[in-house]
């Protein structure tokens, strides 16, 4: 299989306003007809252009693998970003009910689980090229930890390089539609109650009164409702916001606590999985029948904001009760208060709510703090071409004399490649190997361009010349060898490249399903099936590689083996039906 070389990168113009809805990507699951309705709903309520509205299908269950994720979540709103050009515009992400709220993967202080919006948080890191590792968590560069609330400064890509992500979910969708109505009218009255465990020596008890604390001296003394003792806070009225312990509470066995909470109330638990579910219990269920506290209930209740756990965040993950209120009261929207008072992302957090919602907000940042518009020596947003120039000249400079040129063309072309303009990318990539023929990666994006304008020869030509700069890089050889074999019929010439990129690339699926790919073409059929079946179990989500294991088994007279390669194919990209070879295929397959 031919490994494609991803261009990450765009183009558009500046905003017209600021820290509005033009700052937001809604993001919809087509497939279920509860995001559908969440989504338009906030959408008509806070004036969301259509252009902002994302619709991606993927799965209605609440958990994802993360191929899945990867392909069906993260890889379209990059792409969505990237073609719009709004890498720096769009601060916010909200996702919907219905969009899955958790990644599968392994437990521990070093999971792979994570919930799909904290995973999301990177894309903009993912964007410019950062490698980002699924296990543990990733410090939050927006955490306050120590800065006092003074210090902050509203969340924009001047200075952070990932994306607040929020979603709108409830049990249902009325739920819902409070949550943003709330959001959208929100109130600076009410109390704050802070129900600690009692007199504890708990990390999470002094940091609720270290809360009660500062927003005393913030003037919020009289507001501020802090329980010590082993009760619990019940029948409130009005409250603003609300923090403890949930189920982690010995004595909080109930679901209600019958508070008024008032439009924009904020709330949060130290529980591990509040946050695991958003369909609703039975009537039946109780707190500890078995289960931890769930933030559906709060949403019912009445909140306007607030954070859960998809799983296991441990006590030092949990949202920091000390920064959430003082940073909402100073005049920050709802999710940059969580996301200040937040210290770990790709971990287990979920924030519920509007970012527009900010009840005590008194400065704005202007349209052009935000988004400084097209830097032209990179044809990408100003703050993120910057960073997408830093990161690849450090590459670049470790070949010393790469003149910045050479790096601005090859970022350039990456832009117009994202937006569509393959002759301008050409053209900069050209003028790059021109000036300067050291740099890999211009070789490489110029190889993917002519394959991909069916230039084979060019294409070849490029990958020969890597190969002489570094003859034994797994890639290059893979896609010299595909090239060679698929394209030009040179199976001959082709199949010890593929051999030595297997060879010093052994579990790479790709490079598993190239090598088996010739070996067919070679005439080898029983280890072209021996290597197939490796890729399909190792690349199991790409649904190319178990095409290439249906025809090599029907080719090899296991008809039963192709019919399950080829239905799973089809299951992965049900597309592929209409092409040549699947049709030959099925023909062969039909009974005579």
């Amino acid at each position: 299989m031919l490994i494609r070389i991803a261009a990450t990168i765009l183009l558009l113009c500046a905003p017209l306003f600021s820290q509005t809805a033009e700052n937001i990507l809604l993001v919809i699951n087509e497939a279920s007809p509860l995001s559908m309705d969440a989504g338009m709903y906030y959408a008509r309520k806070r004036g969301v252009p259509q252009s902002n509205i994302l619709r991606i299908r993927t799965t209605v269950e609440e958990t994802i693998a993360r191929q899945d994720f990867e392909r069906q979540i993260n890889n379209p709103i990059a792409a969505w970003l990237v073609r719009n050009s709004a890498q720096d515009r769009i601060l916010y992400i909200i996702l919907t009910k219905g969009v899955p709220i958790r990644i599968s993967g392994t437990s521990g202080t070093d999971a792979t689980t994570a919930s799909v919006d904290s995973e999301l948080t990177l894309l903009y890191r993912r964007m410019l090229g950062l490698n980002m590792p699924a296990a543990g968590p990733i410090r939050n560069p927006y955490f306050l930890d120590a800065t006092p609330v003074a210090q902050a400064k509203q969340f924009s890509h001047r200075e952070h390089d990932i994306y607040l992500v929020s979603r709108l979910d409830g049990y249902t969708l009325a739920d819902i539609q409070g949550l943003v109505d709330r959001g959208a009218a929100p109130a600076r009255e009410g109390k704050i109650l802070l129900d600690t465990r009692g007199p504890t020596t708990l990390k999470g008890d002094s940091w609720l009164n270290e809360a009660a604390e500062l927003l005393g001296k913030m003037g919020f003394r009289d507001r501020v409702v802090l329980d010590t003792t082993k009760d619990i806070l019940t029948g409130i009225k009005p409250v603003l916001g609300y923090y403890s312990w949930g189920s982690n509470d010995p004595a909080i066995r109930i679901r209600h606590f019958g508070f008024g909470f008032v439009p924009g109330a904020l709330a949060g638990m130290f529980v591990s999985s509040d946050g695991r579910t958003f369909r609703e219990p039975d009537p039946g269920w109780q707190v500890g029948s078995p289960g931890q506290s769930l933030a559906g209930d709060l949403i019912r209740e009445g909140v306007t904001g607030i954070a859960g756990h998809v799983s296991e965040p441990y006590l030092d993950a949990t949202i920091r009760p000390n920064i959430l209120f003082p940073a909402y009261i100073s005049g920050f929207n709802l999710v940059e208060s969580y996301y200040m008072a937040m210290p770990f992302l790709s971990w287990q957090t979920v924030v519920i709510g509007d970012p527009l919602c900010a009840p005590f907000r008194n400065k704005h940042l202007s349209a052009a703090e935000i988004d400084k518009g097209i830097d032209p020596d990179t044809e990408l947003p100003e703050f993120f071409g910057a960073r997408r120039l830093k990161l690849l000249s450090a590459a670049a400079y470790k070949q010393a004399g790469v003149h910045p040129d050479t790096v601005k063309s090859i970022i350039r072309a990456e832009a117009r490649a994202a937006r569509g303009d393959q002759a301008g990318a050409r053209q900069a990539l050209e003028e790059a190997t021109a000036r300067d023929d050291r740099l890999p990666m211009a070789h490489l994006l110029l190889a993917n361009l002519y394959e991909r304008a069916e230039e084979y020869d060019k294409a070849i030509e490029r990958y020969r010349i890597l190969l002489t700069k570094a003859p034994d890089e797994p890639l290059v050889l893979n896609n010299l060898a595909y090239a060679l074999a698929v394209r030009k019929k040179r199976v001959e010439e082709a199949l010890p490249l593929a051999e030595k990129a297997y060879e010093l690339a052994k579990g790479n699926a790709s490079v598993s399903d190239t090598l088996g790919w010739i070996c067919y073409l070679a005439g080898q059929n029983e280890r072209a099936i021996k290597l197939l079946q490796e890729a399909a179990q190792k690349g199991s989500r790409n649904p190319e590689m178990h095409l290439h294991l249906a025809i090599v088994s029907e080719a090899t007279g296991d008809a039963l083996a192709a019919e399950i390669a080829l239905q799973r194919a089809l299951e992965l990209d049900s597309g592929l039906a209409e092409r040549p070879e699947v049709r030959q295929l099925r023909s062969k397959l039909k009974p005579q």
